[in-house]
């Protein structure tokens, strides 16, 4: 790719439930407008993925075990999960950096058939 090429963003099914689900949160215990700015950052943090996929960090519950070349990029305590396709990021994971994260990764992005 040159330098002027943006590769496309897409949340995956499982993304697009995590953001769908959190906003609910945030609508439901603060405000409409805490999910609203919830959502709006994270397509801002996302949309730096279109010029510099490469930017992310690699989970440190994945070391040894990252054959599938996830990467992750944070939004204060929400992390962000990755995958760089050709030339597609597919996020595939939206979550509270609190939750057991080791659990979560293998149920999510470790399965037999992991999201594409």
């Amino acid at each position: 790719m040159s330098r002027t090429d943006r590769y496309e963003v897409v949340l995956d099914a499982g993304a697009e439930d995590d953001l769908r689900s959190t906003a609910a949160y945030l609508a439901e215990v603060y405000h409409e407008d805490a999910a609203a700015e919830f959502v709006d950052a994270v397509f801002d943090r996302i949309s730096v993925l279109e010029r510099f996929p490469g930017r992310g960090s690699a989970p440190k519950e994945l070391e040894g075990i990252n054959r599938k070349g996830y990467l992750q990029v944070l939004l204060g305590r929400y992390r962000i999960f990755y995958r760089i396709i050709g030339e597609r990021v597919v996020v595939v994971l939206i979550a509270d950096g609190r939750r057991d994260m080791g659990r979560l990764l293998a149920s999510r992005l470790l399965a037999p058939d992991p999201p594409a």
